[in-house]
């Protein structure tokens, strides 16, 4: 589809990425929702647990929500979009990936970028156990948004019941994300990620001793050493490099047949040039990118409640 304008423009402040960005992630309060929990599990004998909130009226729509890396269905990125949706006839899941909910997973491996067999089974397990639901909409964040890119562009059949994907401030190319993320501009951002994963790393070496050291832990101080140490071998890849170019969703994009959008900020300082599938979106019929000028990563600030990416991703749902 040919890219689409975009009519997003800030205060002044919030023209900043790095303001829009860390204003949203750090002082946006969540949305007040009641969330019922779901634990699921998996087919593995693990388990994500499902939060879901609900519309005032009874409703064939769901909505799925996938987080980012080391968020949770708590995050006010997944409460404000869980409200807007079921204000608007919409029930909704936010899911939490294996690890995030906020007790620790069973197995030694736990989520990914690329990690769509867990979206798989809870698409499945609604299809199977809520059967009301015949309108469902997947809109994803950051590493959500990769894995719900993927997802949507595997060879494996997306069901008819799924209309819509929506991915937000998405890492197309997680080789290239991360060399955004090394730069110094990037580096309170991760450090902040590596203290967040070291903890998770040091919870899975008091669980599986035999597997990790904790001199391992201590170090992998930079996202790639984390990778390569765990992210990458406990998922089955060689390392690091052989699973961001197995997991980048860029390469599944011009595969996707589901109508999809993709809002991208031309000044999220976590992106790299080739997280911004141009040419991927002029090729496909059903891919529509979105490029602002202004929204940082996962930001996109307006007055009110409702942010930018929120009302388009209403817009787009209620048009497939």
């Amino acid at each position: 589809m040919p890219i689409l304008n975009t009519y997003y423009d800030p205060p002044l402040i919030f023209k900043n990425g790095h303001i829009s960005t860390v204003y949203s992630g750090l002082f946006r309060t969540g949305a007040k929702i009641e969330q019922k929990r779901e634990r699921l599990t998996l087919s593995d004998s693990d388990f994500v647990d499902l939060d879901w909130s609900f519309a005032k009226k009874k409703t064939n729509k769901l909505i799925i929500l996938l987080h980012g890396l080391e968020g949770n269905a708590q995050r006010a990125y997944i409460t404000r979009s869980a409200k807007l949706f079921n204000d608007h006839n919409y029930d909704a899941i936010a899911m939490n990936f294996r690890s995030c909910s906020g007790e620790p997973n069973r197995l030694y491996r736990s989520y990914n970028a690329g990690a769509t067999e867990d979206l798989r089974e809870v698409v499945t397990h609604v299809l199977n156990n809520h059967t009301k639901y015949n309108h469902i909409i997947i809109k994803g964040f950051s590493l959500g948004g990769n894995m719900l890119l993927k997802y949507l562009g595997e060879p494996i059949r997306v069901p008819k019941e799924v209309k819509a994907g929506i991915a937000i401030s998405v890492p197309c190319s997680l080789h290239g994300s991360l060399q955004q993320m090394e730069k110094l501009e990037n580096r309170l951002y991760s450090n902040r990620f590596i203290k967040h994963l070291q903890g998770k790393l040091m919870e899975k070496q008091r669980a599986f001793p035999s597997l990790l050291s904790v001199e391992d832990i201590k170090n992998a101080d930079t996202l790639l050493k984390i990778d390569n140490l765990y992210s990458s071998k406990a998922h089955g890849y060689k390392d690091a490099m052989d699973y961001y170019t197995k997991c980048s969703s860029l390469q599944f994009l011009k595969y996707i047949k589901t109508p999809t959008l993709v809002i991208n900020a031309l000044n999220d300082s976590f992106l790299s040039q080739d997280c911004f599938p141009i040419k991927e979106a002029e090729a496909n019929n059903d891919l529509y990118l979105e490029m602002p000028k202004y929204g940082g990563h996962v930001g996109f600030f307006e007055f009110g409640q409702i942010y930018h990416t929120e009302a388009q991703a209403l817009s787009f749902a209620t048009s497939v």
